[in-house]
């Protein structure tokens, strides 16, 4: 790991925060950063719990592009210095994280929080830093008022929607739905219904579980079953994804696969072996293997250049979020500030990374409309 790079200290206390905040408080509209030399960026995610393999590919990527920038001089001479916390997928421990990184005037801004109520918590704590490239698709998120929140990827409707037109473009009527009954899967459902109806197909089952971390999949599985379906969508999360496609297997159901982008990783493909083969994700930045991307082949350079070659779509879209990032703290100047950040990000109008295009603009906080369809070939490569 860099020196430029590393884990946050324990967390204050609550009067620790507060005293910081009062301290700070004065000193953010200062450029601090400047003086130092060195801007600091915070990230609060999953590196333990049910999402760790997502979170640490996030930090994985976004950490590779640091590095390698850091190596060519920084950014107006300033070096980049990425602080992690770890929130363990709750969104309690990223709001107590958001809140140690907003009391410390250093800390510029946060990237890629994981998870859709962990982002709602980060938003609600933080208002006044940007918060670039949180890793969730929520539409519900989006639509609250949040000036200083950047999304990179696209949303989960559009990924759906996505779905079922490669779907019924293959002449499949019959498809069905799994979703956490929680506010993920309430945007999920909503998404699969609009889709539906806009490519006239009747939905052929919806099933849920408990939450977005429950292990409980067998049911759900057992009534997706019993319906057989063509294709089943599966809206569940790195850590409940690999059981649900074991418990459907095990119910005797052959329905294709469809995932959402948010449970594809290398590690559940690794885990789910020869029940990969033929699995359908929708995927919101293009394959890490394909090179013929201009993106894709900066990002493995940097990786190996960081001593790592697994390369994977979380780490990805880590790198490109830190991409943007960069891109909105060379526009912010030799000086940023918090402010002059959140504004240099909205004046990215076009911003071409070679394969994938971000633009905000005033009112805009949505970047990226890519999304593609990818499918786990023999080896547990997948092709797009």
């Amino acid at each position: 790991m860099s020196d430029r790079v590393r884990r946050l200290a324990p967390l204050p206390r609550r009067r620790d925060i507060l005293r910081l905040a009062g301290a700070g408080a004065a000193c953010l509209a200062a450029p601090v950063l400047a003086q130092a030399r060195v801007i600091r960026i915070g990230a609060t995610f999953a590196n333990s719990g049910p999402e760790k393999v997502n979170g640490a590919g996030l930090f994985q990527g976004s950490s590779a592009y640091f590095n390698a920038l850091n190596r060519a001089g920084g950014i107006h001479g300033m070096k980049v210095e990425l602080i992690s916390a770890d929130d363990q997928f709750n969104p309690d421990l990223a709001k107590q994280n958001a809140l140690a990184f907003q009391a410390d005037p250093t800390v510029l801004a946060l990237i890629h929080p994981l998870g859709t109520r962990q982002t709602a918590a980060a938003m609600d704590a933080v208002k006044d830093m940007a918060i670039v490239g949180p890793n969730t698709g929520t539409v519900a998120l989006r639509k609250k008022p949040s000036p200083n929140t950047f999304w990179v990827r696209a949303n989960y409707d559009q990924e759906v929607e996505r779905l079922i037109r490669t779907a019924t473009t293959l002449g499949i009527s019959q498809i069905g739905l799994v979703h956490p009954k929680d506010q993920l899967g309430a945007g999920l459902l909503a998404a699969f219904n609009a889709a539906c109806e806009k490519f006239k197909v009747k939905p052929a089952v919806i099933a849920t579980t408990p939450s977005t971390v429950s292990p409980e999949v067998g049911p759900a599985a057992q009534e997706i079953a019993k319906v057989a379906p063509q294709v089943v969508i599966m809206g569940l999360g790195a850590g409940t994804a690999p059981l649900f496609v074991r418990a459907l297997r095990q119910a005797g159901a052959s329905s294709t696969i469809y995932g959402l982008s948010i449970a594809m990783s290398a590690q559940n493909i690794r885990d789910l072996g020869d029940l990969a083969r033929g699995l359908g994700f929708s995927i919101i930045v293009p394959s890490p293997f394909a090179t013929k991307y201009e993106i894709v082949r900066r990002y493995q350079a940097d990786m190996e250049a960081s001593g790592s070659s697994d390369f994977s779509l979380p780490s990805l879209e880590g790198y490109i979020d830190a991409r943007v990032l960069a891109e909105g703290l060379r526009r912010a100047g030799p000086a940023p500030t918090r402010a002059s950040l959140v504004a240099a990000l909205e004046q990215i109008e076009i911003l071409d990374l070679g394969g994938l295009r971000v633009g905000y603009g005033k009112g805009t906080r949505e970047g990226s409309q890519f999304v593609d369809v990818a499918v786990i070939g023999s080896g547990g490569r997948f092709m797009s």
